[in-house]
């Protein structure tokens, strides 16, 4: 009788695979104990339930394809919390006809909260994949503070990642590392929104976004930064890599990557150092490295600039600025060409 009992409990432990065995030993909720992750039916209520009913606990998601047809939701609630953790290959993935105007998952997204002492208020969204099918957003940060986001690729979104104003007087110190996003290929499309001050972005991946990163926020850090243009043409002249409506923000090695403007601000004033801007196919009319809306007032350490042969007949610019004067500066500015260059308003700046 016991050697029936022990070959049972073995087949019944091959059964479920090897991964989900391991999250359940580790006191994780796994989700396929409650649907199937084949990617034919809806299952936003059920894994929306499966958050309610299981507050501080992490939430697992084998590998497999879960539809949603609306955004799910984290509390921002220290006490009602739970972190998400995706199999690398789980991928959450917007259904057709999708029309919310919100982001696939919203951390935060119900029973906003502001206290970092009790515990589960450093909630995170780690691995998978989200898949936005092309018409919807991604991710958004919407309430709570010290929220994590790590290892997570997001395809087909319209805006891969939105950080919303934060519960500690706008603060949402958030900390986002080694998250990949592809956009939708068209001039609506946005890598990341920053409205939410005191964040830091490390070692990310942008392509198919009409703009790389928009923000609106001070006291960000971002390092390691990549955002790649490729795609539609037709407004490429209007395409940014890394666009700061704000000051006070820190640029570090970041490398914007044949957008039409690769830095531009409104006049506030950022540190950037040994950050990049490159051209190296044959897009568009003009390239400009930075871009200042108002006055140039930002410290610019080691930036490197590459125009390739083919913009010879193009206009190349260093900087452009809407307003004279201003306290920026360029130190230590490498160019490869300096002979592809067509316009000399940076000198009064350079140090």
């Amino acid at each position: 009788m016991k050697r029936i009992l022990f070959l049972l409990a073995a087949v019944v432990m091959l059964a479920v695979p090897a991964m989900a065995q391991s999250a359940k030993q580790k006191g994780y909720v796994v989700v396929t104990d409650y649907v199937k992750a084949n990617g034919k039916k809806d299952v936003s209520d059920i894994i929306q339930k499966i958050i309610d009913d299981n507050p501080n606990r992490t939430i697992y998601f084998p590998d497999g394809v879960y539809l949603i047809s609306k955004p799910i939701c984290t509390p921002a609630d220290p006490r009602k919390s739970v972190s998400l953790e995706l199999s690398n290959y789980a991928t959450i993935k917007a259904m057709e006809g999708w029309t919310d105007e919100e982001a696939m998952v919203r951390l935060g997204g119900k029973d906003p909260y502001n206290d970092i002492r009790i515990p589960g208020s450093n909630y995170y969204l780690s691995g998978g994949i989200i898949d936005g099918s092309g018409v919807a957003r991604g991710v958004s940060i919407d309430s709570g503070r010290e929220t994590v986001i790590r290892n997570v690729s997001m395809k087909g979104v319209v805006m891969g990642l939105y950080i919303k104003h934060g519960a500690n007087s706008g603060s949402s110190d958030s900390d986002i590392s080694g998250v990949n996003i592809v956009g939708a290929f068209n001039e609506k499309c946005i890598g990341v929104l920053v409205e939410g001050h005191d964040n830091t972005f490390t070692n990310m991946r942008i392509a198919g976004c009409h703009i790389g990163f928009i923000i609106r926020s001070g006291a960000n850090s971002l390092r390691n930064i990549h955002p790649l243009y490729y795609g539609q043409d037709k407004n490429y002249h209007t395409s940014i890599g890394f666009l700061d409506e704000r000051f006070d923000n820190q640029y570090d090695f970041c490398y914007s990557d044949e957008f039409a403007t690769a830095f531009q601000s409104t006049g506030g004033r950022n540190l950037y150092s040994n950050c990049f801007a490159y051209w190296y196919s044959k897009r568009g009319e003009k390239h400009t490295a930075f871009r200042s809306t108002g006055a140039f007032n930002s410290d610019v350490m080691s930036l490197n600039v590459g125009f390739g042969a083919h913009n010879a007949t193009q206009e190349n610019t260093i900087l452009e600025v809407a307003q004279p004067g201003g306290q920026g500066r360029f130190f230590n500015l490498h160019v490869g060409d300096v002979n592809f260059i067509t316009s000399q308003t940076h000198l009064p700046y350079m140090r």
